[in-house]
């Protein structure tokens, strides 16, 4: 039986994350590549743009036009206010969608979900397709279970715009739906100023740096009295890491209608 290659269109297809997905894309024979959306480099082959020989597909300047040619997946690594344009216009025109960009708030992705299931088509998003960030998670839901106190803390360079990141805005919205904190004084009840106690996302305290020297990072602290846990996951300063989630997840938006968010859940039969 003759599989035929996943089509695949890459939106930031020239930038940190997109230009290492696209790169694997362009050396596999489980995936085509039939689009490519980089303002920037609109017309050039992104082949040549990525160091590569040409690939025969020219770089397109908006996921509109990317799209005239028959596509299977929008894989998405742009801007967090443009991400759900893009997903959006992809889903109407019968595109699934994998979203590893980062910034979009509960809301949006339940508008996402509603249209996605509307269509019979499926989107996967994730904060950070990394595997290690998905076991880390998985295993921070894993001690909300058990126990009651925990806040998160979210590093990353001081150039990135979205706060908390998607990785951590992800996992204070799912781990508000396994347990909510025991919180001994209630932020209203804060003497001071309150805003130091960070935002409360879904009942977690969620704290937020943004300094040179930083990549990205998240921790889930979880304490008990004379005791604590801290699960944490760094990423180095290169995109390989992302890779393999995101190709992972292009296989699996095949098969599913609606939402689905974080790479957890792909690794993770429960």
């Amino acid at each position: 039986m003759i599989t035929m290659a996943i089509r695949v269109c890459v939106t930031g297809a020239t930038g940190w994350a997109g230009a290492a997905v696209t790169r694997q894309i362009l050396a596999s024979t489980e995936f085509a590549l039939t689009g490519a959306v980089a303002r920037q480099q609109a017309g050039n082959d992104i082949g040549a743009a990525l160091g590569l020989a040409p690939a025969g597909v020219l770089i397109a300047n908006s996921v509109e036009e990317a799209l005239r040619t028959p596509t299977d997946v929008l894989i998405d690594f742009t801007r967090h206010d443009a991400v759900k344009a893009h997903t959006l216009a992809a889903l109407t025109r019968g595109v699934r969608v994998v979203i590893g960009t980062s910034g979009l708030t509960a809301a949006d992705y339940a508008e996402i979900g509603q249209v996605a299931t509307e269509r019979g088509l499926g989107v996967i998003a994730a904060g950070n397709f990394s595997i290690t960030a998905a076991l880390a998670k998985r295993f921070a839901l894993m001690a909300a279970r058990y126990v009651p106190s925990w806040e998160l803390l979210d590093y990353a360079h001081s150039e990135k715009a979205d706060a908390p990141s998607g990785t951590v805005r992800e996992l204070a919205e799912e781990i508000g739906r396994v347990a909510r904190p025991h919180v001994e004084v209630p932020i209203e009840e804060i003497h001071g100023d309150a805003a130091t106690r960070g935002a409360t996302i879904e009942g977690t305290q969620v704290h937020s740096l943004r300094l040179p020297g930083y990549v990205i990072a998240f921790e889930a602290i979880f304490g008990l009295p004379d005791e604590r846990l801290t699960i944490r996951h760094d990423a180095g300063a290169g995109a390989r890491p992302y890779v393999a989630g995101t190709l992972l997840a292009t296989r699996k938006v095949m098969e599913m209608t609606g939402l689905a968010r974080g790479l957890d859940r792909l690794l993770f039969e429960d």
